[in-house]
């Protein structure tokens, strides 16, 4: 799931939640959570809260969006990136820290402890940050010498350090410079060099490395056959790509469809998504994929048993399609079961599973196509 991948807020003083006064400009979709970054810097959440991953001093799940408590929001300001993973929340500010909160039973904060924390705590030992993504159990930094920094889970080699073993530090990745991309998955990770080719590493038993075997891996490998890529997500079991004409490349488990190329045939090395063209981003989830194509319309397939696909029905598709009645949208985020976008009016939009809030529109009732998160 990108996990990709966002941080909120709440405070028992909460501001009001009309939809106007909220003006996003960057969202990440987790597990059963959804972060977003507003205009003025501050950082807002809803879903699950159950390991204080909205970051707002509670463990209570919210339905619309929380500011960070008061403590938080005044250690946390000057906020850039967001990342919302399986149950934790990652933050790059622009003096190049990283703020982690939510679950830490496997180090995935970061802070040198394995205590879940729902306020945020500064990563240890790290500076210069600029780029993070938060996976399921891990998370992952790049440095601004491009250098890969990785914490947290490591049963499979996720955090590509040559070892096995968990760390609640930031580690190096063993041998990567030139790095210029990054994306944690649920419990791989993979890489984009400078020269559009693409690194993975840690879980591989459906082949989402995408080296060709199954064999899971603790130092990073390269993707075959695969160049001028600029953009990566890592899903579940999954890995999406975009290259620099437009097309998209996946590859790993596609028990669903998630792949897009019209069958349900996982792949150990990429494949190309059926029928789309002129793609600007790229966004995998759970078991589903989305994209968003340069008019400004969404796409999506793989599993839909919630919605997460937004095209009004809960029918699987093995190959693209589009996201019903939303257009000029300018960012996208799959989470496990729901899928968020980003309009160019600054409002965030939400479908899929609504078990926890995460989708932020005031109930907890699943949407098949995209509502408003207040």
């Amino acid at each position: 799931m990108i996990f990709c991948f966002i941080l909120i807020t709440l405070t028992a003083c909460s501001s009001s939640n009309d939809s106007t006064s909220n003006v996003f400009t960057a969202m990440s979709a987790g597990n059963l959570h959804t972060v977003a970054l507003k205009n003025d810097g501050a950082v807002l959440a809803w879903g699950y809260n159950g390991y204080g991953e909205l970051g707002d001093g509670t463990y209570t799940s919210r339905n619309t969006p929380v500011p960070l408590s008061v403590l938080g929001s005044s250690l946390l300001t000057n906020v850039i990136v967001i990342s919302a993973g399986g149950y934790h929340t990652a933050a790059l500010r622009n003096d190049g820290t990283v703020w982690d909160w939510g679950h830490n039973l496997d180090g995935e904060l970061g802070d040198g402890t394995n205590t879940d924390r729902n306020i945020p705590v500064q990563v240890s030992n790290i500076t210069g940050i600029t780029a993070i993504s938060a996976g399921g159990v891990h998370t992952v930094a790049l440095k601004n010498d491009g250098t890969f920094w990785t914490w947290g889970n490591n049963d499979y080699g996720q955090l590509g350090d040559g070892t096995n073993t968990d760390r609640n530090i930031p580690v190096q990745v063993s041998g990567l410079t030139g790095i210029t991309a990054v994306s944690a998955g649920e419990l791989h990770t993979i890489a984009l060099k400078n020269g559009g080719t693409v690194l993975a590493w840690g879980l591989n038993s459906s082949g989402q490395l995408g080296d060709g075997t199954m064999t899971d891996r603790n130092i990073p490998v390269q993707v075959i056959g695969l160049t001028d890529v600029i953009a990566i997500s890592a899903g579940e079991s999954h890995t999406v790509a975009l290259k620099n004409d437009g097309t998209i490349w996946t590859w790993g488990s596609n028990s669903s469809g998630q792949l897009g190329d019209g069958t349900t045939a996982e792949s150990h090395t990429p494949v190309q998504v059926s029928g789309l063209t002129g793609i600007t981003a790229i966004s995998a989830g759970e078991s589903h994929t989305v994209a968003l194509r340069n008019d400004g319309t969404v796409w999506a397939w793989g599993l839909n048993s919630s919605g997460q696909l937004g095209d009004g029905t809960t029918v699987e598709s093995h190959t693209p399609v589009p996201v019903s009645g939303l257009t000029d949208v300018i960012a996208i985020s799959a989470g496990e079961s729901h899928t968020v976008a980003l309009r160019n009016d600054g409002t965030v939009w939400a479908w899929g599973l609504n078990s926890s809030g995460q989708l932020g529109d005031g109930t907890t009732t699943d949407s098949y196509t995209p509502v408003q998160v207040k």
